[in-house]
C-alpha cells in the first residue's frame, strides 16, 4: 500500500505541485480573509476611532462605528459577489491561466494599499482594499474550481477537486493563527497582517507560468499535441491516448464551441436538474451553520469556564479540527464516493445540532453539561469536514460538463457570496433573540437540502459529465414513470367517474 502511494505521488508529482500552486492563490486566499479580522478587531476599531479624532477633532459615536466596521466586514463579500461574476466571462474569453496571472496583481496592489493605512492614518484604504480583496477572492475561487476539475485525473479527481476545500479551511486556520496576539494580531502588526495575501498572490505569480494550461481548452483550441504535452506534465510521462479520447468525445458532445453564459445554462433544460442540485449542494454549505458554530464558539467555551486567554487557542482547535477532516475526506472520496461522505455528513451534523441545541438549553441544570456542548462542537464541525465540507465543490465541478461550468460556478460563487454576507449580517440579530434555538434554522435547512440530494443525486465517483447527466436523465425518467398512473387504471377510473 505505502509503496503504491509512492508510486502514485511520483507520477502526479506535477499534478500536486499545481494543486498547491493554484491553492495559494486561489481558495486559499478567500479562506484567509473570512477569519483574518476576528483577532485583531478592536486594534482596528481603535485605529478607525484615533484616525477619526484626527480629522475631525472629536471620536467617532459607537453606533457609526459599527455601522463602519459592518461596511468594511460586508465589503468583502460585495466585492467577491462582483469576482464572482466577471470571471465566467474572462476565463471563457482568454482563458484561466492568464486570468489567474493577471487577477495575481490586484492583491500585491492591495495590500500595499492596505499596509500602508495606519501610517496614512486613513481607514478608509482598508475599506477599499477588503473591496478589492473580494473581487480578487471571488475570481480565484472560480477560478481554481474549474481548473482543478479540469486538471484531474479520474484516478484523482476526488482528491484534486476537494483539494479547493483544503486550502479554504486552512486559508482560514492560517488566519486565525497568525492573528494571535503572540505573532501579528498586535496594535502595531495588524497592518502587515492584512497584507499577507501579497506574498501568496506573488507566489502564485511567479510559478503559475511554469504550469500548463487547462488540457480542456487546448482542446477547444484543436491543439492536440498541446493537450497531450500538458497531461504528460501533470499526470507523468506515459501514454494518455485513452483519457485524451474521453476528452475529445465530450468535445464532440457539445452543442456548441463557446462557453454557456449562465442566461443560457438556465435555458438549457438538458442541465436543469444539475442546476437544481447545485443550488441546494450550495445553500447546505453556506447556510449549514459551520461559520455561525465559529460565532457562538466563543460562548460555549465561556460557559465550560474555559479562562479568557484560553478561548483563542479553543478556536483554533476548531480550525484545526476542520482541516483534519477535510484532509481526512479527500483521502477517503475516491475509495468511498462523494454521495455516501456528503449524506453522511449532513445526518451527522442535523443530530450534532440538535443535541447542541438541548445541552446549550440545559447547561444551568448540570456542571457537566458544558463539557458536552463543547465535545459537540467538535464534532459538528468533524462531521462537517468529512462530509459537505470537503464533498460539495467536488460534485458541483463532476456534475457539469466541460462548457457550462464556467457559468454553473458564477451561479455558486452568487449563492456563497450572499449567503457569507447574509450570515455576517443577520446571524448576530438571530442569535441575540433566538439564543440556542437559532440552529433550528441550519438544521431545517441542511435536513430540507439532504433529503432532495438523496433523492436525486447520484453518484459521481469515476464517472464523465456525459455519464452522470445519462444517469440523472435515466433516474428522472423512471422516478417519472413511476409516480404516473397506468394508462389502464387511468380508464377505469374515468368509467367509475361516469358511473
Amino acid at each position: 500500500m505505502a509503496s503504491l502511494w509512492l508510486r502514485d505521488l511520483i507520477q502526479y508529482r506535477g499534478l500536486l505541485l499545481m494543486i498547491f500552486v493554484l491553492g495559494i492563490g486561489g481558495s486559499f486566499q478567500y479562506g484567509f480573509h473570512i477569519s483574518v479580522l476576528n483577532s485583531p478587531s478592536l486594534f482596528i476599531k481603535e485605529f478607525i476611532n484615533d484616525t477619526w479624532i484626527h480629522h475631525y477633532s472629536k471620536p467617532m459615536g459607537e453606533n457609526s462605528l459599527r455601522i463602519l466596521w459592518s461596511f468594511i466586514v460586508s465589503s468583502y463579500c460585495i466585492g467577491g459577489m462582483l469576482g464572482s461574476l466577471w470571471s465566467g466571462y474572462f476565463t471563457s474569453k482568454y482563458g484561466k491561466s492568464e486570468c489567474f496571472v493577471c487577477i495575481c496583481f490586484m492583491p500585491l496592489l492591495t495590500a500595499l494599499l492596505v499596509g500602508c493605512s495606519r501610517t496614512s492614518k486613513s481607514f478608509e484604504m482598508i475599506l477599499i482594499g477588503r473591496f478589492l480583496y473580494g473581487i480578487n477572492a471571488g475570481f480565484g475561487f472560480n477560478i481554481h474550481s474549474q481548473y482543478a476539475g479540469e486538471i484531474a485525473h479520474k484516478k484523482l479527481r476526488g482528491f484534486t477537486n476537494t483539494s479547493i476545500s483544503i486550502f479554504v479551511t486552512i486559508g482560514k486556520l492560517m488566519g486565525q493563527i497568525l492573528g494571535l496576539s503572540e505573532i501579528l494580531g498586535t496594535k502595531s502588526k495588524w497592518p502587515l497582517l492584512l497584507g499577507l495575501n501579497g506574498m501568496w498572490a506573488l507566489v502564485q505569480m511567479v510559478a503559475l507560468p511554469f504550469f500548463p494550461e487547462s488540457p480542456y481548452l487546448l482542446i477547444e483550441r484543436n491543439d492536440k499535441d498541446g493537450c497531450m504535452k500538458a497531461l504528460k506534465q501533470l499526470w507523468g510521462d506515459r501514454d494518455h491516448e485513452r483519457e485524451l479520447e474521453e476528452m475529445m468525445k465530450e468535445q464532440a458532445a457539445r452543442k456548441s464551441d463557446q462557453s454557456l453564459t449562465v442566461k443560457g445554462l438556465l435555458e438549457d433544460r438538458s442541465l436543469r436538474w444539475q442546476i437544481y442540485m447545485l443550488i441546494a449542494l450550495t445553500i447546505a454549505l453556506q447556510l449549514c451553520g459551520v461559520n455561525a458554530i465559529y460565532f457562538y464558539a466563543a460562548v460555549v467555551f465561556e460557559e465550560a469556564k474555559f479562562d479568557f486567554s484560553q478561548i483563542p487557542y479553543l478556536t483554533i482547535g476548531i480550525g484545526v479540527c476542520e482541516s483534519s477532516s477535510v484532509i481526512l475526506c479527500s483521502l477517503l472520496v475516491d475509495r468511498f464516493g462523494r454521495r455516501v461522505l456528503l449524506l453522511g455528513g449532513y445526518i451527522a451534523m442535523v443530530l450534532s445540532l440538535s443535541l447542541l441545541i438541548a445541552t446549550l438549553s440545559l447547561q444551568d441544570t448540570y456542571m457537566w453539561l458544558p463539557y458536552c456542548s463543547v465535545m459537540l462542537i467538535f464534532l459538528y464541525v468533524l462531521s462537517f469536514g468529512t462530509g459537505p465540507g470537503a464533498t460539495t465543490m467536488t460534485i458541483i465541478v463532476e456534475l457539469f460538463p466541460q462548457e457550462a461550468r464556467a457559468a454553473a460556478f458564477v451561479i455558486v460563487g452568487i449563492i456563497n457570496w450572499i449567503g457569507l454576507f447574509v450570515i455576517g449580517m443577520v446571524f448576530p440579530l438571530v442569535e441575540a433573540t433566538l439564543g440556542p434555538f437559532c440552529f433550528l434554522i441550519f438544521i431545517t435547512i441542511t435536513a430540507a437540502c439532504a433529503v432532495f440530494l438523496y433523492i436525486y443525486l447520484p453518484e459521481t465517483k469515476g464517472k464523465s459529465a456525459l455519464e452522470i447527466k445519462e444517469d440523472i436523465n435515466k433516474d428522472n425518467l423512471r422516478k417519472k414513470n413511476h409516480l404516473e398512473i397506468p394508462k389502464h387504471l387511468s380508464n377505469i377510473s374515468v368509467l367509475s367517474t361516469k358511473l
